[in-house]
This record gives C-alpha cells, sequence and structure tokens, in this order.
C-alpha cells in the first residue's frame, strides 16, 4: 500500500502499538519529576572535606542553602531565594502539561499531535538550559562590588555541566535523578519520532540510518559528560586539601572518582592526606594521576609511573616524591637527587 505524506495522513496513520505504550510510559515518569530534585550543584573545599550541596527542584531549592548563602555572602553573590525565580512558579505547570500531552497522545493514537509533542518536549528542554545557564551567569557576575572577599576580574559562575574551579571551592554541576528522567523522556520521544516517520516513508534503510544517528549523538552526549584527567594549571588551579596555589608544574596530582569529580593537588603530601583522611570511601576513586618530573609534566597513571623519594627534592608541601614515565628519565634526576626508587603501591597502601 503506497502511503502519501501530508497532514491528513499524518492524523489518520496510528502510532504503532510500541510507541503509544512507550509515549504513556513518558508521561508516567514525567509525574516523578514534580518529587525529586532536577540539578545538583556540588562545591568542595579544604574547609568542608565532605562537601556541600545545593538541590534544585522543579519547585523550590534543597540541600545546604543557609550555608551556601552565607559563604556567597563574602563575596557579594545574591541571597539565594526560591521565591525570587519565577520558573519555580510555573516549571510544575509545564511538566503536568506535558504529563497530560503525552498521555492523551498515546490514548488518542495521533501521529500528528504525537510529532507535535516530541517537537514542544525537545524545544522546551533546549529553553531550560539556556534559562538556567542565564540564571547561573546572573549569580556569578552581578556581585555587591562592596563584597568583603573582591578578586579583580573574577566570577564565580558554576558550571552548566561538570567541574570548574572558584577560589578554593571545586564546583560540579549535573543532573539529578529529575534532570535525567527528562533526557531519557526526550531521548525516546527522539528515537519513537524517527522511527514513525520512517515508517511512513516505507524505508527500512532510513530507519537503521536514523536510530543509529539518534543512538550514536545520545551515547557521544552522554559521554561528553564523563569527567577524565583534567589539565592541572600552575598559577591558577588550588590544592583540593591545603588550598594553596598550584605552584610547581613537577610535582601536582590529580584524583578522578567513578562519578567523574577530579580532586587536584600540589603535592605528594596533599593527595596521601586526602586519601587517607577519616571518612574518605577508598572504592571511590576510578584514576589516580601524577604530573611528570620530567619531560612536558603530562599526567600519568600511577600504575604507569616510576617514583623518586628524595629530602633533595623539596617539593611545596615536603611531600619530596616525583613521578616519572620512564626508568631512564628516573634514573637521570636520580643522579642529581639521590634517593629512593619506590612503587605506588609502596607509596599508597
Amino acid at each position: 500500500m503506497r502511503v502519501i505524506i501530508n497532514s491528513g495522513d499524518m492524523e489518520k496513520v496510528q502510532l504503532k502499538k510500541l510507541t503509544r505504550f512507550l509515549v504513556a510510559f513518558c508521561g508516567l515518569a514525567l509525574i516523578v519529576v514534580l518529587f525529586v530534585p532536577m540539578w545538583r550543584i556540588d562545591l568542595f573545599a579544604p574547609q568542608y572535606p565532605e562537601g556541600l550541596q545545593l538541590l534544585i527542584y522543579p519547585h523550590s531549592l534543597g540541600g545546604n542553602v543557609d550555608i551556601i548563602n552565607g559563604l556567597n555572602h563574602y563575596i557579594g553573590m545574591k541571597i539565594l531565594h526560591a521565591g525570587d525565580f519565577l520558573e519555580f512558579t510555573i516549571l510544575p505547570y509545564i511538566i503536568v502539561f506535558f504529563v497530560l500531552l503525552l498521555l492523551i497522545t498515546a490514548i488518542s493514537n495521533n501521529r500528528k499531535l504525537f510529532f507535535s509533542a516530541t517537537f514542544l518536549f525537545i524545544c522546551f528542554g533546549i529553553i531550560a538550559m539556556i534559562d538556567f545557564w542565564r540564571w547561573e551567569y546572573n549569580y556569578g557576575h552581578d556581585l555587591n562590588p562592596d563584597a568583603a572577599i573582591k578578586v579583580p576580574g573574577m566570577a564565580y559562575q558554576p558550571p552548566l555541566i561538570g567541574f570548574k574551579q572558584l577560589l578554593n571551592f571545586g564546583a560540579y554541576s549535573q543532573p539529578h535523578i529529575g534532570g535525567w528522567i527528562f533526557a531519557v523522556v526526550g531521548f525516546i520521544l527522539l528515537v519513537l519520532a524517527i522511527r514513525e516517520f520512517v515508517t511512513v516513508k516505507r524505508s527500512r534503510k532510513l530507519t537503521k540510518s536514523a536510530v543509529v544517528v539518534a543512538t550514536t549523538c545520545f551515547i557521544l552526549i552522554t559521554s561528553s559528560c564523563n569527567s577524565g584527567p583534567e589539565p592541572i594549571v600552575t598559577g591558577k588551579d588550588h590544592c583540593d586539601f591545603c588550598g594553596m596555589t598550584v605552584s610547581d608544574d613537577r610535582y601536582g596530582a590529580e584524583v578522578v572518582t567513578n562519578k567523574g569529580k577530579v580532586f587536584k593537588f600540589d603535592d605528594a603530601h596533599c593527595i596521601l592526606s586526602f586519601l587517607t583522611k577519616d571518612g574518605f570511601d577508598k572504592n571511590s576513586v576510578k584514576d589516580i594521576y601524577f604530573k611528570d618530573f620530567s619531560d612536558n609534566h603530562s599526567l600519568i597513571k600511577t600504575n604507569q609511573a616510576f617514583f623518586l623519594k628524595s629530602d633533595l627534592l623539596h617539593s611545596p608541601m615536603g611531600g619530596n616524591i616525583a613521578a616519572f614515565s620512564s626508568k631512564g628519565s628516573l634514573d637521570k634526576v636520580k643522579a642529581e637527587f639521590d634517593g629512593t626508587v619506590t612503587t605506588w603501591s609502596e607509596i599508597y597502601h
């Protein structure tokens, strides 16, 4: 049977059963978003090793709001009040609108309504992210000129997604349960829309290609949020244990957790103190890196590094441990700085 694509056919051709089921499932899943956090911003500093957390719900703020507001006061940031955000008033209604729209779409079995609902949902997601970035920008840049702490040219805008160093605080921003539900719902609707469009076109080749493209885009977007090792910038980055600015490019170190959080250190003493402090979960560590003492000072994994311990090294915090990517590089330095050749398992156990 030949299918002609026009607005009338879009309304008459029924959705696949799987599409109707998943659209209804997406509508019900959005109900959960009304009751859980959509986004989280985690702050870590030497004086707060357990971290501070700001939770953003569709209708309010949660977490350590009072403590964060107290800290923000010193740098001149506005106080965070849920009542100051129009978004907290209208967002619950928008979520309910999409719940009803998706359920009606599944019940009515209307392809044109389904395409419209998918388009509106994806547009809303893009607008919401732009609005969130604008909110962070305004709070991070519109500072009180009479604040107690002023750093010329410094802004305190948290990252939209990922990590950013703000003075001695490391800020991590990422979706919470509600945000991930929104992302998954958007992805499901996008794949279903492509699948339904391809069904109308009756092109099996196009079906496979479109689904592969959509899945590849989703994987790329997801993988881009996973943090690996980050460059340690001497003179700019701060040590996550002692709070001092990283001053020597030869001794830096870094911890990457299973959740993608990155902690930077200026010396072996600081990273060892961080890893062995009370309450630290060793199982949360994914990888540990050290700066290569020689060559280009790139980051190398501890299980691939050679270590030299010598009091003659005089590292910034007295750890006096240097890492090398090759045994030859270590031997050259050892000739000048006599010491003990060791391994990471002997240093940290």
